[in-house]
């Protein structure tokens, strides 16, 4: 006697995660650099959680929310744009950041992992006046900031003591003495409003 299975089959539906990137700019970002194909508010995880580099400069972004999700990256390269917050709590390999010229009130870089972050700038973000870290006097030695930018291990407005800045930076000139912006690997004058004048270069 013969016997028949009948086998059913069904559909299977895999779904992938995704993560959230609400900030138009920086989805338009993400799909320049091959890692997103349509501007939908979000990105799949497996194509950003093995990034090691991401150069974001000058694209007018407002909102990094979603870098949580590049758990692998050690370079980031967000300056020149126009960012508020930044979180990177969850990039525990982070080896350099540059995050110059925003608009940054708030960063914590709470990620158990400060002396990793062998190369950090964030200069001219003027109203970024406290920076949440683990390791204080590391990221004093070592972090490259606007002079009334402070560390500590629990930013609020009540840790913040308008009294204790004592110099502001006013403005930052080349050799020749022409106006310019905070930049690595470039010698630049630095002037501030106690009247002292210092020359720096940070190497990139």
């Amino acid at each position: 006697m013969k016997h028949f299975i009948l086998l059913a089959f069904f559909p299977i539906f895999l779904f992938g995660q995704y993560t959230n990137i609400p900030d138009q700019n920086f989805e338009l970002a993400l799909l320049n650099l091959g890692y997103d194909f349509v501007i939908d508010g979000v990105v799949e995880t497996s194509a950003i959680d093995t990034i090691t580099e991401l150069q974001i400069n000058g694209n007018n972004i407002t909102d990094l929310t979603g870098i949580e999700e590049f758990i692998s990256l050690r370079s980031l390269f967000c300056y020149d744009n126009n960012i508020t917050n930044l979180n990177l709590v969850n990039n525990s390999q982070l080896f350099e950041v540059t995050c110059s010229d925003n608009q940054l009130i708030s960063i914590n870089l709470k990620n158990g992992n400060n002396t990793g972050l062998w190369y950090f700038m964030s200069f001219n973000n003027p109203n970024l006046m406290c920076i949440d870290v683990d390791d204080v006097a590391y990221c004093e030695y070592t972090f490259a900031v606007d002079t009334w930018t402070t560390f500590s291990n629990n930013c609020n407005p009540t840790n913040i003591q308008p009294t204790s800045i004592e110099k502001k930076l006013i403005k930052i000139t080349n050799l020749q003495g022409k106006n310019t912006r905070a930049k690595p690997n470039t010698p630049l004058i630095y002037f501030y409003s106690d009247g002292s004048v210092e020359k720096k270069i940070f190497i990139q």
